[in-house]
């Protein structure tokens, strides 16, 4: 008697219709579907340049938009090993490095002192630093070259690292992680009898591995990556160009007859240690998209 009880419940229960499951794995497939063809959307320029690099010059002009080569051939990386790539390539790893050393170091201090020590017109520092992030890089060619150029460093090391040693964006970015840190933390070592900047030093900033990882994602990406800066900075001295730079002037008299397949083995070679960074560390590009958020 209790097993028919049971029975009739179970019959009881609403039962999800057969063709309501179809369609909702039909949105699913869809869904998959469409996700899938904007990844390929963003990732076939890629393929296309990588494999472009391996094409001849004149099966480029023959049929640029062919994703396959008719012959892998290496003339384009052959050709890159006449020009001074490998000092290219050093000059912006050097430049990359240092300003990541040096915006994590001044922008964790600027972004702590702005979380941390009350001081007279600590919001009115904060929103001009802010505001300096709403202008474009662009409106600030011109006064950065001029003074650049008042300070004796164009064409030197100086003048590519000294503009990007220190980021609003790290400043930003750091001030957010450090407000979420509990206070409590800092007075049991004030209580101890540390000083401030043994607070900072030696509690505070391994707290914030996370955002400090982030932080240097993000710097040495811009600093690799960047062409407006060493374009008005490097005038004559061809020994200081980068990578994004030297790139820009791969090229024939008057922009005439482009080595397409050096031009795109060089894009090969400054976007791979990009794309790599953000395969393996793409979670830490997250959180630190996450902690600009935070509310201060």
């Amino acid at each position: 008697m209790a097993i028919q009880t049971v029975s009739h419940q179970d019959a009881s229960l609403p039962q999800k219709p057969a063709s309501s499951l179809g369609w909702e794995q039909v949105r699913l497939i869809v869904s998959y579907l469409l996700l899938f063809g904007l990844a390929l959307t963003f990732f076939y320029p890629f393929l296309l340049s990588l494999t472009t690099s391996f094409k001849t010059l004149p099966n480029i002009a023959a049929d640029p938009v062919a994703l396959l080569p008719e012959t892998w051939v290496l003339d384009g990386y052959n050709a890159m090993q006449n020009m001074n790539v490998g000092r290219w390539i050093f000059n912006s790893a050097f430049v990359a490095v240092t300003m990541t050393l040096g915006n994590v170091l001044f922008a964790s201090m600027a972004g702590y002192a702005l979380a941390r020590i009350p001081f007279p017109g600590r919001g009115i520092v904060f929103v001009a630093i802010l505001g300096t992030m709403m202008i474009p890089g662009i409106v600030l060619l011109i006064p950065r070259f001029i003074v650049l150029r008042q300070l004796g460093l164009i064409d030197t090391y100086g003048g590519l690292i000294l503009p990007g040693l220190i980021t609003a964006f790290g400043v930003f970015l750091m001030k957010q992680f450090f407000e979420s840190i509990p206070g409590e933390i800092e007075e049991a070592a004030r209580i101890d009898g540390a000083s401030r900047l043994q607070m900072f030093f030696q509690v505070v900033l391994p707290l914030a591995r996370p955002a400090l990882t982030a932080l240097v994602i993000f710097s040495f990406q811009g600093s690799w990556n960047e062409f407006l800066t060493p374009l008005i900075v490097i005038n004559t001295n061809t020994d200081l160009y980068t990578l994004p730079l030297g790139l820009a002037f791969l090229r024939g008299g008057l922009g005439m007859n482009l080595q397409w397949n050096a031009i795109l083995a060089g894009s090969i070679v400054t976007t791979l240690p990009m794309a790599l960074i953000f395969i393996f560390f793409q979670r830490y590009f997250i959180e630190g998209i996450s902690y600009s958020g935070i509310k201060g």
